[in-house]
């Protein structure tokens, strides 16, 4: 686990590399163990461009100095920085060496170089692992870049007419070049109205781009030969070497489809075990972590197991019970870290930082409170479960989803036999079918409608101004079926930006997060199995994996019918921190930011604070965006 950065087309210097300012600097918490640098000067002759490739280095395999990078294959031709883990790298080398290639070092990012060299851009597809890599071609002339199939590492770029950079994160960017601060009012939208962020290739900074999951680039260096048109970049596109399955398994058993998920599950969480440092757990008592940290036992029968748990000082959102039960189940070590309103506020400026974007919640909080615990405690990779949910229909939204396939395709006798049996998935029966009616029926009235995408908070007007659209990819929409929701989710909604919540938080503590469940032969054995197996007739969520899990987890575990994970009592902290909310909300920032409606965010706090109105998280995302303006010097104006 790394951080990485680069820069093409101006002569790399003294500034760029040993300032404090630049991405070496910026990205030490991501690689404290070791850094490095190799810089390609011009040469006209040869046609070739200023090249700078930066690495901070977090030594997980093979701790010696020949893990260092930037890696330069031995004839020269290529040069690679890579970030992240590549679990079946020892398959991989077999495999390389009986085609006659040579290793010098026992590093997965040999491995990845010469398998780049050996098959190019199709080796992503036999990778097992998360990554963020780039890759100087000196052969065919290009700066490859790939992201991972679901994104788990960042990379970020500005693409200008004479420049090209990339990094980790946004921040070492920000610091790097001079970029204008300004906003993208689609994605500010997005974020203010639905929470969402994070998908797609583009972010919150209107010049900063990121890699979408599984997708490659390639920026041809010739581009930077010479000076291009003003206005023009180097006209680089994202380009997808892998998809989510569409395609569905019908004739497999609900046991055979229980028995190959458990198989696919505990290779997997033997792969993501391979280290030569110490590995621990993020348990919160749910379903997904005490099944990582079950399987952890099954595994490796004579590891000592540390886990990591949150627990709330809310009797309703407290998990220990369960968290105790896994804990003695799988003999593991537990160490129970807690939080006060107080250290929220005293760590938010440092939290916001280490995010480099909003976030939605305060849970985000409880996550960063738990890798900073693991670090005390000397782990340096931990072990979480991202990625369950969205895979096997883990949150209530997926309810509606499939009541409303069923009623679309006449299937009325097993929809109210559903509805009756999972009306617990949306908080009651008639808001299940309600809920399911959204997705079948077109909105009625644009009025109506109008005004359930803005919001009196919102200042329609400067979103209007700036052609946002009010329905956007992320917007609640017609998605009908199981199926469809899954891979919105994992896609566009949830996954990506949990994703970054749990890079940052734990790259903040220096410490490796690995996602057992987030690999392409999970998924694509998960999503191609029917509905039902997945969302159970009875309301059972994760029902082939609840299966699955028997005889590895408690049983009291997999027959839990609620969901917590680390969360926190947000509605409380943030009436406990109310001068400090309130303060925000009539800072100089706040009134400056005109994509916001202030008297209208404090008559909507003022009408929580008397019970006239319900809190939800429009309130901590009001705080969060303006506490972001001050600590990034974001201009939301240009």
């Amino acid at each position: 686990m790394c951080g990485i950065a680069g820069i093409i087309g101006r002569a790399p210097g003294g500034r760029e590399v040993g300032n404090d300012r630049a991405p070496l600097a910026i990205l030490a918490h991501r690689g404290p163990d070791d850094s490095g640098w190799v810089a390609h000067d011009a040469h006209a002759q040869h046609n070739a461009v200023h090249t700078l490739l930066l690495h901070r280095r977090l030594s997980i395999l093979d701790l010696s100095d020949a893990g260092h990078q930037p890696m330069v294959s031995k004839d020269g031709r290529h040069t690679i920085v890579f970030n992240g883990e590549i679990y079946n790298y020892r398959e991989l080398r077999d495999e390389l060496q009986h085609l006659g290639v040579a290793f010098h070092t026992g590093t997965d990012t040999e491995v990845l170089l010469q398998a780049y060299r050996t098959w190019g851009s199709e080796c992503l597809r036999k990778l097992i692992g998360m990554f963020a890599l780039a890759i100087r071609d000196d052969e065919r002339r290009v700066l490859f870049l790939a992201r991972d199939f679901f994104g788990m590492k960042p990379l970020y770029y500005v693409a200008r007419p004479d420049t090209f950079a990339f990094a980790s994160e946004i921040k070492a960017l920000l610091d790097w070049l001079p970029i204008q601060r300004t906003v993208n009012s689609q994605r500010l939208y997005e974020y203010l109205r639905w929470g969402c962020t994070d998908h797609g290739a583009e972010t919150l900074w209107s010049e900063i781009r990121q890699v979408p999951a599984a997708h490659y680039l390639e920026v041809p260096l010739a581009t930077f030969s010479s000076p291009l048109p003003p206005g023009t970049g180097p006209g680089v596109a994202p380009i997808r070497y892998w998809n989510l399955p569409k395609d569905q398994i019908d004739d497999i058993s609900f046991e055979e489809a229980a028995d190959r998920v458990r198989e696919i599950f505990l290779q997997n969480v033997a792969l993501h075990l391979r280290s030569d440092v110490p590995v621990g757990a993020a348990l919160s008592g749910g379903i997904d972590s005490s099944s990582i940290v079950a399987a952890m036992r099954v595994v490796e029968p004579g590891a000592e197991i540390h886990a990591f748990s949150f627990i709330a000082d809310d009797a309703g959102l407290s998990e220990e019970r369960w968290v105790d039960l896994v804990a003695a189940q799988a003999q593991s070590v537990v160490h129970k870290i807690y939080a006060e309103p107080d250290q929220l506020r005293a760590d938010l400026d440092d939290l916001i930082y280490t995010q480099d974007e909003p976030f939605g919640s305060t849970s985000m909080y409880a996550q960063y409170c738990v890798f900073r615990a693991a670090k005390r405690h000397g782990i340096t990779v931990m072990l979480d479960g991202q990625g369950a949910d969205e895979m096997l229909a883990g949150y209530g939204q997926y309810g509606p989803a499939r009541l409303s396939a069923l009623v679309q395709r006449g299937h009325l006798i097993d929809a109210i036999r559903f509805a009756n049996n999972a009306s617990e998935l949306s908080g009651g029966r008639l808001k299940l079918w309600l809920q399911a009616a959204r997705l079948l029926l077109p909105a009625i009235g644009r009025r109506l409608v109008e005004r359930w995408l803005m919001p009196g908070w919102l200042n329609a007007r400067w979103f209007y101004d700036r052609g946002v659209d009010m329905n956007p990819a992320t917007a609640p929409k017609q998605l009908v079926g199981l199926q469809s929701e899954l891979r919105h989710t994992i896609a566009a909604t949830s996954l990506p930006q949990l994703l970054r919540y749990e890079d940052r938080n734990s790259m903040a503590s220096s410490i490796e997060s690995r996602l057992p469940f987030l690999t392409p032969a999970f998924a694509e054995f998960v999503l191609r199995l029917p509905e039902e197996y997945i969302l159970g007739n009875d309301g059972t969520t994760k029902n082939v994996f609840r299966q699955a899990m028997r005889g590895i987890v408690p049983d009291a575990i997999l027959d839990r019918r609620d969901k917590i994970g680390f969360a926190t009592p947000e509605s409380r902290w943030l009436t406990v921190l109310r001068p400090w909310v309130e303060q925000a909300l009539a800072s100089e920032t706040a009134r400056g930011i005109h994509a916001l409606d202030v008297p209208a965010l404090q008559r909507d706090w003022q009408a929580v604070l008397d019970g006239t109105s319900s809190f939800d998280f429009r309130i901590w995302r009001w705080v969060n965006l303006i506490r972001w303006v001050e600590r990034f010097n974001v201009d939301l104006e240009s």
